[in-house]
């Protein structure tokens, strides 16, 4: 099924994001927690892609197996990086007969060991370049943007970084789901931006439950997100006491979730780091 029709039924769509493992034990462990949120009902997962094609092949093994072994509808991300476009020809064909439907298309993070991105030789420098050749091609998948509250990491300006969000949707994409973020206005302000604009396409938040706070303030840090100053303050009060810093990243999450659907947002797109409890325990919140 395509996930933009999905947004058709008027019903919050929550949906979770994994990684592709890089040995046997890992994938076995994530197909595990796919196979526990499976109770949970989402309505689609996504797989990631590693830098350079890195992880391509386990990316739709993964997505074709979520897809046929558990009934869970699967988009893979598709990145720009260390691809010409024969490449990209051949990977969009592959998913085409694997019969996935849903494709994310990512410029993509440079390479590990690189800071900025090289566009490849006979290939594409930005997202909307890569919407634009796969619409082109005239194949059918629904596709995903990404969108950034807080500004991509490479344009802090808000009214720019829109603008290529408007690129991207005029391009060819279906709906955006947004990077992560932990202040509720920098979304809002963002879906206000973005309508202003002319976009119209479903604006999915983005939500990455804290359960580990060093680990999530590397990873706000590299994608430009910010941790408001009074949950910073909770976090640290709670210092190295794992337990409690779960309780308050999901007491803030299912607060975040409950506000942002409140407010229109057409569903949650959870940023799983390939662990099930956490989300799961928000989503039950949620459905309660």
């Amino acid at each position: 099924m395509r996930i933009g029709d999905l947004f058709e039924r008027g019903t919050p769509i929550f949906s979770f994001e994994f990684f592709p493992p890089r040995t046997e034990a890992g994938e076995q462990a994530l197909l595990r927690t796919i196979a526990n949120l499976r109770d949970l009902r989402p309505s689609f997962v996504s797989v990631t892609y590693g830098a350079g094609g890195s992880t391509r092949e386990k990316t739709i093994d993964i997505v074709t197996r979520v897809k046929r072994e558990h009934g869970i509808e699967a988009m893979a991300h598709l990145t720009c990086v260390g691809h010409d476009r024969d490449e990209i020809t051949a990977i969009l064909q592959h998913l085409e007969r694997c019969g996935i439907e849903n494709v994310l298309p990512l410029r993509g993070d440079p390479p590990q060991g690189q800071t900025t991105f090289v566009r490849p030789a006979n290939g594409f420098g930005h997202a909307a370049e890569l919407v634009r050749f796969i619409r082109a091609g005239g194949y059918r998948f629904c596709l995903g943007g990404a969108g950034y509250p807080e500004g991509h990491q490479e344009c802090r300006d808000l009214a720019r970084d829109i603008e290529y969000l408007r690129q991207k949707v005029d391009a060819g994409v279906d709906f955006v789901i947004t990077q992560l973020f932990y202040d509720n206005a920098d979304y809002f302000g963002f879906v206000e931006r973005a309508r202003h604009v002319g976009i119209s396409v479903p604006l999915v938040p983005g939500i990455m439950p804290i359960t580990n706070f060093a680990q999530i303030e590397r990873i706000a840090r590299l994608c430009g997100a910010r941790i408001p100053h009074e949950l910073r303050a909770r976090l640290e009060a709670a210092g190295g006491d794992g337990t409690a810093v779960t309780e308050i990243g999901i007491e803030h999450a299912v607060q975040q979730c409950r506000e942002l659907l409140a407010g229109g947002a057409p569903g949650i797109h959870f940023y799983t780091l390939n662990q099930s409890p956490a989300t799961a325990a928000i989503l039950a919140e949620l459905r309660r």
